[in-house]
Order: structure tokens, then sequence, then C-alpha cells
């Protein structure tokens, strides 16, 4: 298998992902070890009876430390241990209704263990490049037509979007106060991603997979907000970028060291009522049944990702009706014809890596 070119500067290569047994994490590893990297992983045990990590046998292939990113001394141990060269910091409490539920676990993970993880890379000299993976939501919202750009504010009215533009600050803050004083210097990123879905989703409140286990049980789908409007993008197109940003790091780190939008063309943003649509065309609609809710959630949201396509050259390989139609595909095939999610996996980074080659051509 022939490398594209961002992926040469991982071959070989030694990578540590926190957020290993998470829904992005497992994707991103499982593209890491197709392209020959050494992966491991910080992450708490994967929740629920079906998780991707598991049912993908990713624990089969990296070395992976059962960890809370908020102890700061494990941090530092197992980074120290595992030498890695990539650093890409996944771990995270994501959800914004549990973000209501429990504020200070949220801001304790996503804030602290954000500080833990950078200060444990602090002391680790094998390190080349950062990325820490954030979320569209750190920006302050006005509810505008058009997407944020990184030089926005930031902002956050829920626990989690808080939690996360005060991650932000913790990363500016460590880079301009100790990773630009280093020796060697090592350069650190940030990836705002918008709403990602993709086969192997099985986490709450993620409109994929409420809608699968809507199918599945036979039952309505619950929801709270048809009109929510969200860039939605493949878990794929989302790696894609992230892999990018570290590839950058290396190569042109002067550039590179900074906030990165990764969604697709504000034109393509969507509803929740939509996404249904097209999910059905894929598998099938369940019932749905509207319910209310008393927490406050964005209802238009969307990102600027023109300077991802401009400078690192990122651009999705598929479109809307393709990534939720895929998506659905993937899920009929793990459930109606038993297939094993690490084979639809494969087949489906195959084929998204496949556009990326087509391009080059």
């Amino acid at each position: 298998m022939s490398l594209l070119p961002f992926e040469q500067i991982y071959s070989g290569r030694k990578v540590l992902i926190t957020g290993d047994t998470g829904f992005t994490g497992t994707w991103l590893a499982s593209w890491l070890l197709r392209i020959g990297a050494s992966v491991t992983g910080i992450a708490l045990a994967p929740k629920g009876p079906e998780n991707i990590y598991t049912a993908a046998n990713i624990d089969s292939q990296i070395v992976h430390h059962d960890a809370d990113i908020r102890d700061a001394v494990l941090m530092r141990e197992l980074i120290a241990k595992a030498r890695p060269d990539f650093v890409f910091h996944l771990a995270a409490q994501a959800l914004v209704r549990q973000s209501y539920y429990d504020p200070i676990e949220t801001f304790a993970t996503n804030v602290m263990g954000t500080a833990n993880v950078l200060e444990a890379c602090r002391g680790a000299d094998s390190i080349r490049a950062i990325v820490v993976i954030t979320t569209d939501k750190v920006y302050r919202n006005n509810e505008w037509v058009w997407g944020y750009r990184e030089t926005d504010p930031l902002g956050g009215k829920d626990p989690y979007s808080a939690s996360k533009a005060a991650c932000e600050l913790i990363v500016s803050s460590y880079r301009d106060s100790f990773f630009t004083k280093s020796d060697p210097v090592v350069p650190i990123a940030v990836a705002r991603a918008g709403n990602i879905v993709g086969g192997g989703d099985w986490a709450d409140d993620r409109i994929a997979a409420d809608i699968v286990r809507a199918i599945v049980a036979g039952k309505p789908l619950k929801l709270r907000n048809p009109a929510a409007t969200r860039p939605w993008q493949h878990v794929l197109a989302a790696c894609h970028g992230y892999l990018l940003i570290g590839a950058g790091l290396v190569d042109r780190p002067e550039i590179a060291a900074d906030a990165w939008n990764i969604g697709p063309d504000v034109s393509e943003t969507r509803s929740v009522s939509e996404v249904i649509e097209a999910f059905a065309k894929g598998w099938r609609q369940p019932e749905i049944i509207h319910e209310k809710s008393s927490l406050a959630e964005a209802g238009m949201l969307t990102i600027d990702s023109e300077r991802a396509r401009r400078v690192l050259g990122w651009q999705p390989a598929w479109h809307f009706d393709d990534v939720l139609e895929r998506t659905a595909r993937w899920y009929r095939a793990y459930y109606e014809d038993k297939r094993a999610a690490s084979e639809l996996c494969a087949d489906d980074i195959a084929a998204y890596r496949g556009v990326l080659t087509a391009r080059l051509a």
C-alpha cells in the first residue's frame, strides 16, 4: 500500500492517543495502524456493552493503558514510558447534556485533564508535535448564519462548551510559556471539528447512535430539537484533518502551530431532521416523537474551514448525503449482515483514502 504524502511522516513512528477508547480515538488509531504507526492509548475503559473500540478489536493492536487524565502523576509516568513522537489529545467529557448533570467532572476532565497531559508532555523529550482536539462549540455563539473563523471570540454558555474554551486557554498558555521555549521547540496545535458521525458511535445523545438504537429496539426516536443545525461530517474527515495538522507541525511549525477549524462547507450545514432523512436512505427511519428539554443548546452553529483547505490542503472526501448514507450502511451491515466492525472500518478507511489518492492523480 502506497502512503499519501502526509501519512509518510507517521509510518514507523510512535503515536500517543489520549481517548483512544472513544469513537474518534478508535477511528484515528485504526487509520494510524493501517499506515504503519505504533500506537499507544491512554483512556478510561470503554463505556457500555457496545463500543467501537472493543468491536473493532483495537485493544489487540495497540498498547493501551486504562487511566484517567485527571491523574497528573500517572500521566507523567505513562507518557514518559511511551516516548511518543506525536501526541493527539482527544480524551474528554464530550457530551453537552452530561456537562449540565455533572459540570465539575466536565471542567476537571477537560481543563485540568488537558493541563495534566501537557505538563506530562513537557517532561518528555521524544515528542515532535502535539495536536489537541477541542470542538466547534468553543466559539461564543451568536446564532450567526455564517461560519465562525479561528479568530472569532471564544465562549460557551453550557459547561461543556465553556470547558473546551478554557481548555484552549490552557493550550495557549503552555505553548507560549513552555513549548516555544523548550529545546527543541515542540509545536502544538488545536483542532476544532464540526459534528462527527460514522459507523460505530454508540454514545448517548449522539444523533446517529440514537437513530440506530431506535431502529434496533423497534422504538420511537425521541428528538429534543429537530431544527438544530450543525456542520455534520464523517469521522474520517476529522481524522484526516488531525493527521494533516500533525504532519504540518513537523513540516511547517511556524504556520501549523495554531488553531484550525475542521468542518464541511457552510452550505452543507444541515438540521437534525435532514440528518434523519439522509440516514434513512442507507437503512430506514424510525418513528419520531418530540421531547422537550429545559437544557439550553445552540440552535445554529457552523464553522468556516477555508483556512484548513487553503493552507493544509484539507478537504472532506464525502459530502453530506454520502456521509449519512455510508454511516447507515455501516450499521446495517453490522446488525443485519453480521459483518465485523474491524472489517467495516477498514473498508471505510480504504474508500476514504482512495478518494484522497485519486485527487493526487
